[in-house]
């Protein structure tokens, strides 16, 4: 593997191939999000007796039936995929062989994990159903200046201007081509609650990765926050990181920032030494501190959240997502939030 873009393909071939399914389950968007707010989780013991076993087989068909059937959120209870139970789909709860389904393994028993695919947000060559991201993006291109050279490149619109000017007969005109001048980093805040995003994240990660008119673009990863360093790859993992300062140094002001994440974490977390999650990674300046230094170092920053903008006043993390917004422009990552995203860039 190349790059990180080839990571989700190796985890589905992965799969198929040595846990003897036919792909890994695509979740729906709705569950994600019941299984992740509201989480009940209680303390059942080792090993509760009233727990059903159940074959794999049969496992494999039970959770596709209840895909099928479940229409609502549910919490404890031993048949609906949920939180805090024994049913053998859901996660929280216990039992010898399920599916865990969102969450955190607590007993390390269960047989498959549903819908874990830790890198699908990064993909690159993710079809879309339109090219409406490209579109906003190629806006970028009023960045681009135009080389001192022949007039080689096609003009459509000065060339349709001449065409009816002349009575209809065609008059071609030519314009110097572009050159891209265009630097563009960034950074994804990966994993916990933005995994419901990741769908959308794929898109605009794609839709990057497609552009043709980027003299260059450096793509780093976070959770929740900016500290210390700066991951290379969406797992998070320590070690596979960059000091953010070292990204100060070899990334010049000219570089556009692009900050992608929901902003919703713990106060702590923003405002407070030691808040990041790592308990190894402790660090001496808060995360708002961070954010500032992109701010002073970088002449133009934007952050685009998955989140839907009408949340953003009362949904978890609603504190935080206020003081992100007083730091950074921030607009929801639709086309139209992303269309106004780049207008602020091309501000003077």
């Amino acid at each position: 593997m190349k790059t990180e873009s080839d990571y989700d393909k190796f985890d589905m071939a992965f799969a198929e191939y040595f846990q003897g399914v036919e792909a890994i389950f695509e979740l729906p968007e709705e569950l994600i999000q019941w299984l992740s707010e509201g989480e009940l989780e209680r303390d059942l013991g080792d090993r509760p007796d009233w727990a059903a076993e159940y074959g794999f087989d049969e496992l494999m068909e039970m959770f596709k039936d209840r895909l099928k059937e479940q229409h609502e959120k549910h919490d404890g209870g031993n048949y609906w995929i949920g939180t805090g139970g024994t049913s053998p789909m859901g996660h929280g709860g216990y039992n010898p062989a399920g599916i865990r389904v969102g969450g955190s393994s607590r007993h390390r028993s269960a047989v498959q994990v549903a819908g874990e695919r830790n890198f699908r947000d990064f993909r690159q060559d993710d079809s879309l159903d339109n090219r409406q991201f490209q579109v906003a993006l190629r806006k970028l291109r009023q960045f681009s200046t135009r080389v001192d050279c022949e007039r080689t490149e096609l003009d459509v619109d000065g060339t349709i201007d001449a065409t009816c000017g002349n009575g209809g007969l065609l008059q071609l005109v030519y314009e110097k081509p572009r050159k891209n001048t265009v630097k563009l980093l960034l950074l994804l805040d990966s994993g916990g609650s933005m995994s419901v995003h990741s769908q959308l994240v794929n898109q605009l990660f794609s839709a990057l990765h497609q552009a043709t008119h980027l003299k260059d673009l450096k793509s780093y990863y976070f959770h929740n926050c900016v500290y210390d360093q700066l991951f290379t790859t969406p797992a998070c993992r320590r070690g596979d990181w960059v000091d953010t300062d070292w990204v100060f140094g070899n990334l010049d002001s000219e570089y556009k920032v692009i900050f992608v994440g929901d902003a919703a974490m713990s106060p702590y977390e923003l405002l407070a030494a030691g808040g990041n999650q790592d308990w190894y990674s402790y660090n001496e300046e808060a995360g708002i501190i961070w954010l500032r230094k992109f701010l002073q170092h970088y002449k133009k920053c934007i952050w685009l959240n998955p989140m839907k903008k009408e949340r953003w006043e009362w949904a978890y993390g609603r504190k935080t997502i206020s003081m992100v917004r007083e730091v950074f422009p921030m607009f929801e990552l639709t086309v139209d939030g992303l269309d106004k995203g780049i207008r602020s860039l091309l501000m003077r």
